[in-house]
């Protein structure tokens, strides 16, 4: 997996144990936050390259690398027979499930966003299904600013099957849907709770929405239908935040 940006490739070298193998940069940047970067990755044992920025275009296709990139074997979507280990671990720490799921997003900009965002709201885990979606792309990697390191993305072949799964385990299913009569904010969200969101031009998919145990609506005042999933997962994650209390 290719890294790109000074945020991303730090959280890489953080969190992913030794993943990070080489880390080329920008031989013309001189700079704090590179220095520091580099000597970070230099104590993990990282190999470190100074090339031309005409190098890192053509690697990143001209992305917004900001002179960094590197290769990591350690940011890629979770297998789906890791869900059950991921599930164990919230409840041996005794945490109260927040979980995202995202139903047929293909943007890799929402996807790595999402993944930012939920990093923040201390979500454990984001499932997304395998086909008709974005998976864990060097974009989203970009996108997510270290958050695809830190929050694991778990991809499933049978997303209804899945919410059965989590189901057994005491998680409560609530999705977002425009016509749902109950709002976010009068939702009780203090459950063990899985969020499910749609793409912003379908919403759920139908089957997906009758394996939820409740939808609820966010309400809208303006004249635009929805807003973009990234910083509806944001609104909703934060709002179960709130009402826990861990905030």
């Amino acid at each position: 997996m290719l890294v790109i940006g000074i945020n991303a490739v730090r959280t890489a070298v953080r969190f992913e144990h030794g993943n990070v193998r080489e880390l080329w940069f920008d031989q013309q940047r001189h700079d704090r936050r590179l220095n520091e970067l580099i000597q970070l990755a230099t104590q993990a044992g990282v190999l470190i390259k100074a090339v031309e920025r005409a190098v890192l275009d053509q690697l990143t296709q001209r992305a917004n690398h900001q002179g960094v990139i590197a290769w990591s074997s350690g940011a890629s979507a979770r297998h789906e027979h890791e869900l059950t280990a991921q599930l164990d671990q919230i409840e041996r720490t005794n945490q109260t499930a927040l979980l995202l799921i995202l139903d047929g997003v293909t943007d890799p900009h929402n996807l790595g966003a999402c993944l930012r965002v939920a990093d923040g709201a201390g979500a454990q885990l984001i499932i997304t299904p395998k086909d008709n979606a974005v998976g864990l792309t060097p974009a989203v990697v970009k996108v997510a600013s270290g958050a695809a390191s830190t929050v694991p993305l778990i991809q499933v072949t049978n997303l209804a099957r899945t919410i059965e799964q989590l189901k057994t385990r005491g998680i409560w299913i609530a999705g977002l849907a425009a016509e749902a009569p109950v709002s976010l904010f009068n939702a009780d969200l203090r459950l063990p709770l899985a969020l499910v969101l749609g793409n912003e031009e379908r919403g759920l998919r139908r089957l997906t929405r009758s394996h939820c145990d409740l939808l609820f609506n966010l309400p809208m005042r303006g004249q635009i239908e929805s807003l973009n999933v990234a910083v509806t997962a944001g609104i909703c994650l934060y709002e179960t935040v709130r009402q826990r209390g861990l905030f």
